[in-house]
């Protein structure tokens, strides 16, 4: 086919229509900065480096040896944890058990009485999906020294997640991921939406509790695993994009609030069930 050259006089009218149809191009194929934020797909971030996450290996002791007074306060929650199989507390710490996007995102509705999604709050969304990574990986240097046995590899009873008791198998039962993350959330949850402060605290108190339930994790491994949640929220304040979002998650919980949106959760129902706890928990 033979070529065509534009003749000396178009060339520029044709430059600049080329220019005006690649930019329009560029518009239709970059999505919104909102579609962004809200993927799924991507496999999220902390907002820390490295070298800032909190070092738990010199910031909780040992976990309590076989046969210490420690450990037999661990056993005797334990036993009392494990009573409640079968029970709607037990299927409540299944529930709690997933941490995956989205369904992850909304552990908190109704503490903080508003369901989170990637659509209509994803400062928020991204928010808790980032800083669960971060409250993950201030428990992983213990957890990996350690390699504390979890309760059910140790009493031989079942777990509220038997799909996933291989992979737990491997994973040092101390301190909590879960619960450090659980933790860091309701402290920065609290912050955004200060009016619903105890409700927060009060879940993330029982997100943490549902390990023992589910028998999955010790006292111990709980209470060390909300120290490392906490401290991982005192590095996030440090960081310019965490604080950011968090100033933008306040502004997207108020338009909810004056929007009338509610959790979507049968809250009274879950309120109930989570004051079923082990009797000696601390």
């Amino acid at each position: 086919m033979p070529s065509f050259t534009a003749p000396d006089a178009l060339r520029p009218l044709l430059s600049a229509a080329l220019l005006v149809a690649l930019a329009g191009c560029s518009t239709a194929a970059a999505p919104p900065a909102t579609a962004v934020e809200a993927s799924v797909t991507t496999k999220a971030v902390g907002y820390l480096a490295a070298d800032a996450v909190p070092a738990s290996l010199a910031l909780v002791p040992a976990p309590p040896a076989a046969g210490s007074a420690g450990f037999a306060l661990d056993e005797q929650v334990s036993g009392e944890a494990r009573r409640l199989r079968g029970s709607p507390r037990f299927a409540q710490a299944h529930r709690d058990a997933e941490l995956g996007f989205p369904a992850g995102a909304n552990q908190f509705s109704c503490a903080i009485d508003v369901d989170v999604d990637a659509v209509q709050t994803p400062a928020l969304y991204r928010l808790l999906e980032r800083s669960r990574a971060d409250a993950s990986a201030a428990t992983r240097t213990a957890k990996k020294h350690y390699q504390r046995a979890r309760p059910f590899m140790l009493n031989g009873e079942p777990t509220c997640t038997p799909e996933d008791e291989q992979e737990l198998r491997g994973n040092g039962s101390y301190p909590s991921g879960h619960t450090s993350i659980g933790w860091a959330w309701a402290l920065i949850l609290a912050e955004i939406a200060p009016d619903r402060a105890d409700a927060i605290q009060a879940r993330g108190r029982n997100y943490g509790e549902s390990r023992l339930v589910c028998n999955v994790h010790w006292q111990s491994d709980i209470l060390e695993g909300r120290f490392m949640g906490a401290a991982a929220v005192a590095r996030l304040h440090d960081d310019a994009a965490f604080n950011k979002d968090l100033l933008a998650a306040r502004k997207e919980i108020a338009a909810a609030r004056k929007a009338g949106r509610h959790s979507s959760r049968d809250c009274a129902a879950e309120e109930a069930v989570l004051k079923v706890r082990p009797a000696s928990a601390l």
